[in-house]
């Protein structure tokens, strides 16, 4: 049986890649050496797992067979223009267990253009994946088990202006129509209209730094209360030194949303900058907001070697705007050993060696057919976002390291994130987990990889509707990755997971091996 979006899902997400295309087709003609691209792909994927419903009494084995075409259509060769158009579909095919076959639908459409040179700009995107229901269900993606796998479509179109005024200041204001739709109602279709201005400081100032800045997000969603998120600030800045800068934020908020407590109130924040050498920066700041004490981190290092980073954000969202925020992040898989790699635009990081673009959801929905580890998707921040209704306050933290050591490769990250439900008195879920890695070129052409992971996902009873819940998850993979040409590539790919659950039920083992194969043409 298909599994598909379902109608108000394609047609949103559908009409929001049309306009993004025709938003590249807009700038063509200002853009003379513009350069349209088509890239067609195949990939086939064979998977055996001893326990196909990830169940901790009914373990059945299975042989899995996939293969997904898709068409890349993307622009070249214009600064004032990029899009990219890629569509793809998967047909999978599972022979024991349930014997089921389904067909998922993967789009990811961006579109960038600058049709008033130096004023007047617009972005378009659209995305259709498979995402994760829920953190307490199957972890496993929709290829190979999706009862916990659900059709997001997503779509944004946000034109905006942006004038110089000479040396004083640079002013923004933008519009964005957005929204988010969910299949079979497992959380609430989103239809959103957000505003946001800007006046910030311009080269005249030196040392000192300043903002202005004002937003208003208003949403209405289906079978749930419309919410409203409004607010404005005022920034500033001050360089005590060439490596040390002190700034502050005060503002308030004015937001209208289903909460046991208040939702406004005024603001502030205040922060130190230091950055003693081109290889290290970090920035922190401490504050209060309506919901409490409010920090920030973002630290970086570098070495000739290795690598470090941490950062730590708190902010208020739903499961639609954390949605669009992950539809519009780009990924590549590059390298001999397919190394997950995030880009701020369509650029290729390494053209001839990348493979991508690629959505953050079409990872999600197929990460294992793509040779991508769990480790990875928690790494990137991608494996803990689960559908769920409310406003929340969400608080991300993550430290990482990594080395470079000849042909050995290794890295270390742990991350936290929790989610403080207001309309259930604070509830929350949160995801901890530590992640090891490591990668062994053997070859200029071939790869061996490990992968270590624990993960922990908690909930409350608030959260659950019964009794609380906490599932420790063990991930180990092992691979061997090839390249065979500069378009053909492969991979075999061991897993074995164990989930250990306070409730009896839920606890599994798992053994899968995936053998993958690439080809583009």
């Amino acid at each position: 049986m298909a599994n598909k979006p379902d109608g108000a899902s394609a047609r949103g997400a559908w009409r929001a890649a049309r306009l993004a295309l025709v938003l590249g087709l807009a700038g063509a003609p200002a853009a003379h050496a513009i350069e349209w691209r088509v890239e067609p792909s195949v990939r086939a994927t064979a998977t055996y797992t001893d326990n196909v419903r990830q169940s901790a009494s009914n373990t059945q084995d299975a042989l899995i067979l996939s293969a997904t075409p898709s068409v890349m259509l993307r622009s070249e060769g214009s600064r004032r223009l990029q899009a990219s158009l890629q569509y793809g579909f998967t047909g999978v095919s599972r022979f024991g267990g349930d014997s089921s076959d389904n067909l998922y639908h993967m789009l990811n459409a961006l579109g960038k253009a600058e049709l008033v040179k130096d004023f007047l700009y617009v972005d378009g995107a659209a995305h259709i994946s498979q995402e994760l229901i829920s953190i307490l269900g199957s972890p496993a993606d929709a290829t190979t088990n999706n009862s916990n796998r659900t059709t997001v479509g997503t779509y944004s179109i946000s034109p905006y202006v942006q004038h110089r005024l000479g040396t004083f200041a640079i002013a923004q204001a933008r519009y964005t129509a957005s929204g988010a739709m969910f299949q079979n109602n497992v959380a609430a279709n989103s239809s959103i209209n957000a505003f946001t201005a800007s006046l910030l400081s311009g080269t005249r100032f030196n040392d000192l730094s300043w903002g202005l800045n004002y937003s208003l997000r208003k949403a209405q969603n289906r079978n749930a209360a419309d919410t409203t998120l409004e607010s404005a600030n005022v920034t500033a800045g001050y360089a005590l030194s060439s490596h040390f800068r002190v700034f502050g934020m005060v503002g308030q908020d004015w937001n209208d949303y289903l909460s046991t407590t208040g939702t406004s109130g005024s603001f502030y924040s205040a922060g130190v900058g230091w950055s003693p050498t081109r290889r290290t920066s970090i920035e922190a700041s401490a504050g209060e907001r309506y919901f409490g004490r409010t920090f920030s981190l973002a630290a970086t290092h570098r070495t000739r070697m290795s690598r470090w980073n941490a950062s730590y954000s708190e902010n208020v969202s739903d499961i639609t705007q954390q949605f669009l925020a992950q539809s519009s992040r780009i990924f590549w898989l590059c390298g001999a050993n397919l190394n997950l790699v995030e880009t701020a635009d369509l650029t290729n990081p390494a053209p001839g060696s990348c493979i991508g673009p690629i959505s953050a959801g079409q990872l999600a929905t197929a990460y294992s057919s793509l040779g991508v580890s769990t480790s990875d998707l928690i790494a990137a921040g991608l494996l803990n976002i689960a559908t769920t209704s409310g406003i929340y306050v969400i608080k991300n933290a993550r430290a990482g390291v990594s080395w470079d050591v000849g042909r050995l490769s290794y890295g270390l990250v742990l991350t936290d994130t929790r989610r403080l439900y207001q309309a259930l008195a604070g509830a929350e879920d949160r995801v901890q987990a530590v992640i090891g890695s490591v990668s062994y070129r053997l070859s200029a052409q071939t790869t061996a990889t490990g992968g270590l992971s624990l993960t922990r996902n908690t909930a409350d009873a608030l959260v659950t509707g019964g009794a609380p819940r906490q599932d420790d998850i063990l991930s180990v993979s092992l691979g061997l990755n090839r390249r065979f040409d500069d378009k053909l590539d492969g991979a075999l790919i061991f897993r074995h997971t164990h989930r250990d659950s306070n409730l009896a039920s839920a606890t599994y083992d798992e053994n899968a091996l995936t053998a993958l194969v690439n080809m583009r043409f």
